[in-house]
């Protein structure tokens, strides 16, 4: 497995993170100032509509065994992955405590895609169904043992969305009665912010790694 992965230097890393952020970038000033809490579904939409195509293309481009698998079947496994990480993300938010119902039925499918594309399309994108490679990708483990580039983007960004989102909820039961309270908006702008907090991380990983193993290499 690891003979068939695909070297990727840190500035590729880099500009992988940076046209990613392009998408969210693009949302936002497409949606306008504070729209996601005068307009939670539009600013939701707008930004899963901008991202999904680039989290997929990017990262079908870092796909395993890049000879048996081809740029398009790693593109359909990311459409595939899609709606199913939502549909766990989804699952997870419930269970947690999101309020259900037809009120916030489609906030919730905006935000449980948005939440797909930080943490399962990437993944399905790169490894499909090989579970070693999830494993590997996903665990916490990764940051110590992993010397794979793109394991370091896919899972740093994925734990940061998942422990930012968390940490947005914590405002939504407090008697403040601001707007920002309601769901998802705290959750989604805590899973953006831990999201970009973590391709920071990755970005800051990947550099140690390739530094380490200059120095093994010298």
């Amino acid at each position: 497995m690891g003979a068939e992965t695909t070297q990727i230097s840190a500035f590729a890393a880099a500009a992988a993170h940076a046209l990613c952020f392009a998408g969210l970038a693009a949302a936002h000033s497409l949606a306008g100032r504070g729209a996601l809490v005068s307009d939670p579904a539009l600013a939701l939409r707008l930004l899963v509509a901008c991202e999904a195509p680039l989290v997929i293309v990017v990262f079908s481009l870092f796909r395993r065994d890049p000879k048996h698998c081809s740029f398009l079947k790693a593109a359909a496994r990311g459409l595939l992955g899609l709606p199913i990480g939502a549909l766990l993300n989804a699952f997870g938010a419930v269970v947690l405590g999101a309020p259900v119902g037809i009120k916030f039925w489609t906030v919730t499918a905006y935000w449980s895609l948005l939440m797909s594309l930080f943490t399962f399309v990437p993944a399905a994108c790169v490894f499909g169904t090989s579970r070693v490679g999830w494993q590997n990708a996903l665990s916490y483990s990764t940051y110590c043992t992993s010397s794979d580039v793109v394991d370091y983007m896919i899972s740093a960004p994925s734990h940061g969305a998942v422990l930012g989102a968390w940490l947005g909820a914590w405002p939504m039961p407090l008697d403040w009665e601001r707007p920002w309270q309601e769901w998802p908006i705290c959750v989604t702008y805590g899973a953006v912010a831990g999201h970009l907090i973590g391709v920071i991380v990755s970005l800051i990983l990947i550099v140690a790694q390739k530094r380490r193993v200059r120095v093994k290499a010298d």
